[in-house]
């Protein structure tokens, strides 16, 4: 689990990258939940998403944004932090210039942040979006969203409530050349204490089959 450091607005960020046994592998990001929540690249949900896109052969980077463990600056309200995403993934890039797909993963705030990087970088062909908190945040920049993807989120959920969700996704349905996948849990709440594993395995399910003929060697946290 390589520790990193690159260049973001506001100085160094953090972050810990994962290159794939495979030649030319897609790359992805992972975006961790709120800052000021106790949101780091080290949450759960974002270290388990990680390993399971680098299981199925990704090179993954996952990165603290400004002002979360080792990276510099100051939380800047969604702003800044997308600001340092499009960086991370410039380095992600930088690491694999012949990467034949680009992927963006989020959970929670991460997840919002993801959407609105997909927006911005038309090379993102796929995203993960973990409970998206539909009831907090705006995501009507999403028109039209340009890749399809998947949504998941949990039946118990209180922060980021099933129906806000649900509409979220009816509305991105209803826009040509995109397939939506949404998969709710029962049983998982916002922080899948229960449904970890068939979070993780939905998402495998999802993203697999679309790497094509792509094989990876199975690896397992440390």
């Amino acid at each position: 689990m390589p520790e990193v450091t690159f260049p973001g607005p506001e100085g160094r960020l953090e972050g810990r990258y994962q290159p794939s046994k495979i030649k030319d592998a897609p790359i992805a990001l992972i975006l961790h939940p709120h800052p000021q929540h106790g949101g780091t690249m080290n949450n759960k949900v974002v270290y388990n998403l990680y390993y399971t896109l680098h299981d199925l052969g990704f090179s993954v980077l996952r990165f603290n944004f400004r002002g979360v463990g080792r990276s510099q600056g100051e939380y800047d309200q969604g702003v800044g932090e997308l600001s340092d995403a499009a960086s991370a993934l410039d380095y992600l890039q930088t690491m694999n210039p012949a990467a034949p797909q680009c992927w963006v993963a989020g959970f929670s705030f991460g997840a919002w942040i993801g959407m609105q990087l997909l927006m911005r970088r038309p090379e993102i062909v796929g995203f993960v979006s973990v409970s998206p908190p539909a009831n907090l945040y705006d995501f009507s920049f999403l028109a039209p969203c340009p890749a399809s993807g998947l949504i998941v989120n949990g039946l118990n959920d209180r922060v980021a409530p099933p129906e806000d969700v649900a509409r979220l996704v009816a509305k991105l349905r209803t826009q040509r050349g995109v397939v939506i996948s949404h998969e709710t849990l029962e049983g998982a709440n916002h922080f899948y204490e229960k449904g970890m594993d068939d979070m993780l395995r939905l998402v495998k399910g999802y993203v697999g089959p679309r790497l094509g003929d792509l094989s990876a060697p199975t690896t397992s946290p440390a």
